[in-house]
C-alpha cells in the first residue's frame, strides 16, 4: 500500500479550493488536510502541532499575509512541507523568487486541473514541477542567459563534472524521475538527489530546466 500524501490548500477563493479538492479526491493516495483562505490562516494552521501536511498548495495573492511572505516564513522556519505555488502570474522573476525561498513547484491557475496531481506526486518525491507554460518561460530565460555566458567558462564547468554527474545530467534532461535514475544507475534515490544538488551548484543554475539547457547547449545528449 502506497503512503498517503497529505495536502493543505491555501487560496482566497473558495470556488478554487472546492475545484482542487474535487480533483484531489479522485486519487486515493492523496488526502486533503484542510484549507486556508488567508496567509495568516496558513501559518496558524501549520503552527498547531496536530496539523501536518506533506504538500502545501499556495496562492501568491492572499489577504492578511501575501503568499510570497508565507513562503519566506516557512523557508526561514525550516518547514518540512513542500510548497507548490498556484498562481495567475507567470513572470519568470516571480517564479525565480519562489524557487529562491524553497518552493518546489509552480503551476498556472488556468491549467491547474491538468497538472496538480502529477505536481503533488513529483514534489512529494523531492522533485521540482512546473506547468508547461512556466517550463517554456524558464527554458527561454535560461537560453537567453546562456547566450551571455562565455563559452570557455561554460566548457570549464562541464569538464569539472564527474562521469556519474554527466550520466545523471543526461537522465534529467530526458525527464527521468529521481527513482527512475536510481534504478538505471543502481544507486539510491538519496544519492541521485545529492548529485542533482551538486550539479546545480557546479553549473550555477536553480532548476532542472537550467540543467537541461546546459546539457543541450554543450551537446551532452
Amino acid at each position: 500500500m502506497k503512503e498517503i500524501i497529505n495536502v493543505h490548500i491555501a487560496d482566497d477563493h473558495k470556488i478554487i479550493i472546492e475545484g482542487l479538492i474535487a480533483v484531489l479526491n479522485t486519487d486515493k493516495n492523496i488526502e486533503v488536510k484542510g484549507y486556508s483562505l488567508t496567509g495568516k490562516q496558513v501559518i496558524d494552521w501549520f503552527s498547531k502541532r496536530k496539523n501536518t501536511a506533506h504538500v502545501l498548495i499556495l496562492d501568491l495573492t492572499m489577504p492578511e499575509i501575501e503568499g510570497i511572505d508565507v513562503l519566506r516564513y516557512f523557508y526561514k522556519k525550516g518547514g518540512k512541507q513542500k510548497i507548490i505555488v498556484l498562481s495567475s502570474y507567470d513572470e519568470v522573476k516571480i517564479v525565480e523568487e519562489v524557487l529562491k525561498y524553497g518552493g518546489y513547484g509552480y503551476i498556472s491557475k488556468d491549467c491547474a486541473g491538468e497538472h496538480i496531481l502529477p505536481a503533488i506526486k513529483a514534489v512529494y518525491r523531492g522533485e521540482q514541477y512546473f506547468s508547461s507554460n512556466i517550463k517554456s518561460a524558464l527554458l527561454k530565460n535560461y537560453s537567453d542567459l546562456n547566450k551571455k555566458i562565455d563559452k570557455e567558462i561554460g566548457l570549464e564547468k562541464i569538464e569539472s563534472l564527474t562521469d556519474s554527474e554527466i550520466k545523471i545530467l543526461r537522465f534529467i534532461t530526458e525527464e527521468f524521475s529521481t527513482n527512475d535514475i536510481a534504478k538505471e544507475m543502481n544507486i539510491s534515490a538519496h544519492t541521485v538527489e545529492t548529485h542533482r544538488k551538486k550539479l546545480k551548484t557546479k553549473l550555477n543554475v536553480k532548476t532542472s530546466i537550467g540543467l537541461a539547457v546546459y546539457a543541450t547547449k554543450y551537446k551532452l545528449i
